[in-house]
């Protein structure tokens, strides 16, 4: 038997809920964090790629699957792919009355997904929480912020290699009155401010948690409101960043050490 990926178990775990927001969200998170590959009419040009458009009774779909394997067994021959995040072919079809085909025929989680839903996540995706710019003045640990978040959170910085040393989540009050949470990073890397923030933003909107529960600071490591943080806050240690790769699409069955499946 196959083995399910986390798309066929989010999958599963939607069907089996039909009325469950909370099961759609998750499915739509593990397919926007997912790398998907998409199946092209002709082959890359340089960054260009022309995804191939399939017309059904249902509107037109372009056609993705989260394993080489099950793209080379729907497929049943070589053909030229891409391989791109899920988040990257919301943004690309948003706009352009396109849905989008997922392991059809080839797995559990085979499923249309229509534009209007693809165009949904494309602005879902770009909403981030506010960026804390007002002094902090008291610093606490959080407190009755739901589990269903903290996971999410665990697990959506678990992908952000690189971006910072650490962060700290705290309850915190502001010199201007105001209260609330803070997700803090520290030491975050030059330019990766709107990643973290998105990242932030992500993991309450498809938790089912209004934006406004959380704010986003960035803080040098050296800064007094650092070690503050790091005495009360919630600990989330992101990943270091390994040796950058260079992506190469390939078709099924170019590499000899990895024959495509086919029927």
């Amino acid at each position: 038997m196959t083995e399910l990926t986390p798309l066929d178990l989010a999958h599963a775990a939607m069907e089996a809920a039909p009325d469950d927001d909370a099961a759609r969200l998750r499915f739509f998170e593990r397919l926007a964090d997912s790398e998907l590959f998409i199946l092209l009419d002709k082959e890359p040009e340089g960054e260009r790629i022309s995804p191939q458009v399939f017309d059904t009774g249902e509107g037109q779909f372009v056609l993705v699957f989260d394993r080489q394997e099950r793209l080379a067994q729907f497929a049943d021959r070589i053909v030229p792919y891409a391989a791109l995040s899920g988040r990257v072919i919301a943004q690309m079809l948003a706009g352009q009355g396109i849905g989008l085909g997922v392991n059809l025929e080839v797995a559990p989680s085979s499923i249309l997904i229509p534009e209007a839903a693809m165009g949904w996540l494309a602005e879902t995706l770009s909403h981030a929480p506010g960026e804390v710019e007002a002094s902090i003045s008291e610093v606490r640990p959080p407190k009755g912020l739901p589990e269903v978040l903290l996971t999410a959170l665990d697990a959506k910085l678990a992908t952000a290699a690189g971006l910072a040393q650490t962060a700290y989540l705290a309850a915190v009050t502001y010199e201007s009155g105001g209260s609330g949470h803070l997700l803090a990073f520290i030491g975050t890397t030059e330019g990766a401010e709107a990643s973290l923030a998105k990242a932030a933003g992500e993991a309450l909107t498809f938790s089912g948690i209004e934006a406004g529960a959380l704010d986003v600071g960035f803080f040098a490591a050296s800064e007094e409101i650092s070690a503050r943080l790091s005495r009360v806050g919630l600990r989330f240690d992101l990943p270091k960043v390994e040796a950058a790769q260079s992506y190469q699409p390939q078709m099924p069955g170019s590499d000899p050490a990895k024959p495509p499946r086919l029927k």
